[in-house]
């Protein structure tokens, strides 16, 4: 046996180095593999009986960060073992230093974002009185992308910082750090103004994940809200991009701040001559007879008249969201004009005037007033 490793180690002795060195690169990196499919095998295993929680979806998701940090690490520690020029060595480390920490900010991001996924998977907004979901979503969101940017932020400085040329560029701009800070501050006044709106609505939450509003005369939902920025998803399937300060500083119109239920109104005009009760009547049957009314409130009262001689008939009615709320008005509003039409001829507006004939006599009649 010893005879056997004398000879090993004397064949191995005079194998080239650029032959060991492959032997040696490709040890690590399947070593690195194996370890890696046995901790996945092992986490997964553990996590078998509960496929939906939220640590098997972190099992997943952590798992390509983890493949690739470990063979890092792995031709890591086999460099002293190469037979490397003091160049290449040089290089060797730089990459390496350079490549681990963009690896752990890599598996930072898909931790945090696992672990803020698993929270907004109990913040359930389909159902019907989804406020505090929405809220719980809305701070969620924003909290995972502040904290996706400072975990970039630090991670893009360890990297730089392992180049000796950028450190020493970075002592220069700290002993200049005033000149400079006015500078950049100058430049990105926008969008750090946006970036800290962004900050704000964590706390002030003007608007939510979900919620109606009315911003630039548009109708529509909010879809997704960015540190700088708010898609707003238009009724008609537009998407409206407003900057998170306009929300802070300007006046814009929220129809779930603390409820989605809503109170509709619908208008007609009519006839001074219409039966205002038998009207009312209708209106309750319709209202009453649909199913998007949430059976709270409706009613119907005269609320201006017109210098045309109309008058203004106004109906409230209540619905459990905006969207239903829209539908039920217009199922309201076709229903009592077709009433009218079919059995309230006479509510259907009329002008008047009165026409004076000429007196009777040799040159015509005598005078007729025609109502």
């Amino acid at each position: 046996m010893t005879g056997w490793s004398r000879a090993v180690r004397t064949w191995w002795h005079d194998v080239p180095g650029w032959l060991s060195g492959i032997v040696y690169v490709a040890g690590a990196v399947l070593l690195a593999l194996v370890v890696h499919r046995v901790l996945i095998w092992a986490a997964r295993r553990a996590t078998r009986g509960r496929p939906d929680s939220s640590a098997a979806l972190f099992v997943e998701r952590i798992r390509k960060p983890m493949r690739w940090l470990m063979i890092v690490v792995a031709l890591a520690a086999v460099q002293p073992a190469l037979d490397l020029d003091r160049t290449t060595a040089t290089l060797w480390a730089r990459a390496a230093a350079l490549i681990v920490p963009g690896l752990l900010g890599w598996a930072a991001i898909v931790g945090a974002g696992t672990v803020i996924d698993a929270m907004i998977r109990h913040a359930d907004i389909t159902v019907a009185d989804n406020l505090r979901a929405r809220r719980r979503r809305t701070r969620l969101g924003i909290l995972q992308r502040i904290i996706v940017s400072v975990i970039l932020l630090v991670t893009i400085c360890a990297m730089l910082m392992t180049i000796p040329a950028v450190r020493t560029l970075g002592v220069t701009l700290v002993a200049s750090a005033g000149l400079a800070g006015l500078a950049v501050g100058a430049a990105a006044q926008p969008a750090l103004k946006n970036l800290i709106a962004g900050f704000q609505m964590i706390f002030t939450e003007p608007i939510r994940i979900d919620d109606v509003v009315i911003i630039d005369g548009e109708w529509g939902r909010i879809e997704e809200i960015r540190l700088t920025y708010v898609v707003v998803k238009i009724w008609d399937e537009r998407r409206l991009v407003v900057p998170v300060s306009k929300f802070l500083e300007q006046s814009f119109q929220n129809w779930t701040r603390q409820s989605s239920a809503l109170l509709g109104s619908v208008f007609w005009y009519v006839d001074p001559a219409a039966d205002v009760p038998r009207l009312r009547e209708a209106l309750g049957r319709i209202v009453t007879a649909s199913p998007r009314w949430d059976g709270r409130f409706w009613n119907l009262q005269v609320t201006d008249t017109k210098p045309d001689g109309s008058i203004e008939l106004r109906g409230l009615m209540t619905a459990k969201d905006a969207s239903t709320a829209f539908d039920l008005r217009c199922d309201v509003r076709e229903g009592l004009l077709a009433y009218i039409a079919a059995d309230m001829p006479q509510a259907l507006f009329r002008r008047r005037a009165e026409v004076a004939l000429a007196p009777a006599g040799p040159s015509g009649p005598a005078p007729t007033t025609l109502g």
